[in-house]
Formats: structure tokens, sequence, C-alpha cells
């Protein structure tokens, strides 16, 4: 007999392993997201954790949550490597599958910044064991001793993983963090130029080295390789916004803990876009269109440390 979704077990009558399970659930799945970049991928995970947890002593565990992420961790790792042959095959860029968060999120600074679209796709730059060491380190701020069991390596080896993946993604994370006002602000401003077709507006609120990433997953139309430059970057969503100017819309909404847009046509879910933003400029746009990757979009997420 197969195993309910994870979700479910919040509805089965109190037992202290599904107790256990469902108050850590939500920090469970943001571990699994940040080191996957997958809300499906992290579901599945979470299955896998629980029929682990399920056959436990609990007898035996004298601290469930650390217990629970070491297997949430090891699981993930596994889950790395279908996912790395996955992306080896994808049409397009690949980009990480996007989350509706809510407001409170962007209060988190750490976890706002750890779970947005900018961040991942820096995580998506070390390897499995480096970002599992960061992700557990930097984000949720665990011992390193629990780390050590959770990727099975040695308490040096792992303060030493930690020391290159923190300088690698200190290299290339945003210049100066962005109050959530000042991301408000920027979309606003992106979102009215968008609405009015004003190219020269649109142009203004870019950076001069803009990149625009496109994920269509060869299901979608998609921008098949990075779009460089405020000028380029501007036409394009213009020109893609005139072909449907009668029927399209920009809905506000928190994307991965930061301002972002779903964009309907026709009054269906067309895509989802979400910003990086540095000194006030948006320097990243990235587009999600993949269907596979917007089953998530029509709800909250809760994602927590």
């Amino acid at each position: 007999m197969s195993e309910p979704h994870t979700d479910a077990l919040a509805t089965r009558p109190a037992d202290p392993a599904t107790e256990v399970f469902v108050s850590h659930r939500n920090l469970l799945f943001t571990v699994a997201y940040e080191m996957l970049g997958s809300a499906a991928d992290a579901e599945d995970v979470l299955q896998e954790t629980w029929l682990r947890w399920a056959g436990v002593d609990l007898a035996d565990v004298r601290e469930p949550r650390a217990y629970l992420v070491r297997i949430v961790t090891r699981q993930a790792l596994i889950r790395l490597r279908t996912l790395r042959r996955r992306k080896e095959s994808y049409i397009g860029p690949w980009l990480p599958e996007p989350l509706l968060t809510s407001p409170d999120v962007a209060e988190d600074v750490e976890l706002a910044e750890s779970v947005s679209m900018a961040m991942l796709l820096v995580l998506e730059t070390l390897g499995p064991t480096e970002r599992a060491v960061f992700v557990l380190r930097e984000v949720f701020d665990l011992d390193y001793g629990e780390i050590a069991d959770a990727v099975g390596k040695s308490r040096d080896a792992v303060r030493q993983i930690a020391h290159r993946a923190r300088a690698h993604v200190a290299a290339r994370r945003p210049r100066v963090p962005v109050s959530p006002a000042e991301s408000q602000a920027a979309l606003d401003a992106f979102r009215r130029a968008l609405e009015t077709g004003d190219l020269q507006v649109l142009v203004d609120r870019l950076a001069p080295d803009v990149i625009l990433l496109g994920d269509g997953g060869g299901v979608r139309q998609a921008v098949v390789r990075p779009i460089v430059g405020a000028r380029k970057v501007a036409r394009l969503l213009e020109a893609g916004r005139a072909r449907v100017a009668d029927a399209v819309s920009y809905e506000p909404v928190q994307v991965n803990g930061r301002p972002g847009l779903l964009v309907r046509i026709d009054g269906e879910i067309d895509s989802v876009v979400a910003l990086r933003i540095d000194d006030g400029l948006i320097t990243g746009l990235y587009i999600v269109r993949n269907p596979e990757k917007l089953s998530h979009i029509g709800r909250e997420t809760t994602v927590t440390r």
C-alpha cells in the first residue's frame, strides 16, 4: 500500500511520530527546496523522509529536528544526482521552480534572500555537498557536528567546505541587501512600464548589464539563451507585451520572498516573473513559463527556518 502525501499526515489521528514530523514539515520542505530548487522534488524528498522516519524508534532519537534534517539532507543529496542528469538534457536555461510566498517571509531578510530566485541560481553553481553545507550552516545555523552527520563528512572537512562555499556565494550574491520597500518600488515601476508599453521608462528601470533568463522547458516558447543589456531586454519585453496587449495582465505577488509578477493571458496563468535588484535597478529578470514548474503557483507555500 502506498503512503499518503505528507500534507495528509496532518489529518491523521495524532501519534508521536506524526506529530513530530508535521511540526517540522515546513522546515524540512525549505531545506529540501533550497538544496534542489524544485518544489516537486522537495515534496518527493519529504515523502521519502517520512517513510524512513515512520520506521524509527523514537526512544533512540535525542533531537528529532536534527535527526529529520539529517534524513532530508541525505535524501536531497541523492535526488540532486537525478536532477543534474535531467538538467543536462533540459531545453534552454533551467530556472528554479518559483513559489508564491506569504508577505511575512520578506520580513525575515536572511530567509527571503536564501529562497530568492537569484540566490537559488547562485547555489546552482555549487557542488551538491557544498550546497548542502552552505544551506545547513548559513541559512539554518546548524552546528558543524550536525552537518557532518548529515553529509557524511568529518567536522574539519565540513568547516573547510563551508569556508569555500561561503566565499563562492559571497562573490556572486547581490552586492547590497535590498529592503522589501525598495524591491516593491522597483517592481511597481517595472509593472507600470510593462502596462503602458513605455520603452524608455522600461529601459530606465533596468541596469545597463541586466540579464534576462527564460525557462520554457521546450514546452512553451522562451528565450533559449540569456539576453543581456537594458535596451535588448526592454525591446524583447515590449515585443512580447505588444503581441498580447489586449489579453495580458500583471498581478503583483510575492515570489520566493520577493515582489514578483504573475502574468496571465486571457485569465490563464502564463508565466511568473522574478527580479533581482541591485542599487535600485533591476539586474536580473527570471521568467518561468514551463507549465511543470507552475504547479505550486495556485497557492502560497510556507517556507521557514
